[in-house]
């Protein structure tokens, strides 16, 4: 994944020359069709960013997204490693892995299932508690900064609109690390 890449453009369909001089569809939408899940993308990933620079300056260095999507799947109960590869829509090795990581970081632990003594599950720690309960601060400060800087009545209604496009099912998927690549 390019992380920035000062005054290139990396859209294929920009720089093949696709989409070069405007179109009827495009004045009238007031946009070109692949920029709508770019500046989504772009917009999520500035969120992201910016939350993970709060996190680390706020003692949690080492947090990656899919470790915050690991730490979702997990969930308050706990789960299996198969459990979390399903819930991410990852194999079992790739949930493992970062399960490792989670565990090395101290975010997580392994304990035995209390019904099944051949399981063993995995749970947060009071350090990814601490994490989680970070994260959700500063996605609220990040919101009123995004409200600040756009007003209030605009974000509620950018929230509104995906919320009337996107369906129900999928509006909370943890499994955006099966094609945003493996935690």
């Amino acid at each position: 994944m390019v992380d920035h890449v000062s005054k290139e453009n990396v859209n294929q369909v920009v720089d093949n020359g696709k989409g070069e001089g405007g179109t009827e569809d495009e004045s009238s939408t007031g946009g070109r069709g692949y920029e709508l899940p770019l500046l989504l993308f772009g917009g999520f990933r500035t969120l992201i960013d910016r939350l993970h620079a709060r996190l680390a300056a706020e003692g949690h260095p080492d947090m990656r997204p899919a470790h915050g999507f690991a730490m979702q799947a997990v969930g308050v109960h706990g789960a299996t490693a198969s459990e979390i590869g399903r819930r991410l829509g990852v194999s079992k090795q790739a949930a493992g892995k970062t399960v490792d990581r989670l565990l090395a970081l101290g975010y997580a632990e392994r304990a035995d299932d209390p019904t099944d003594a051949r399981r063993k599950l995995v749970h947060l720690t009071p350090r990814g508690y601490d994490a989680l309960a970070r994260s959700a601060a500063i996605f609220d400060d990040l919101r009123a900064e995004w409200a600040t800087a756009l007003g209030a009545d605009r974000v509620r209604d950018m929230e509104a609109a995906l919320r009337s496009v996107v369906p129900a099912e999928t509006a909370f998927r943890l499994d955006a690390t099966s094609w945003l690549g493996t935690p």
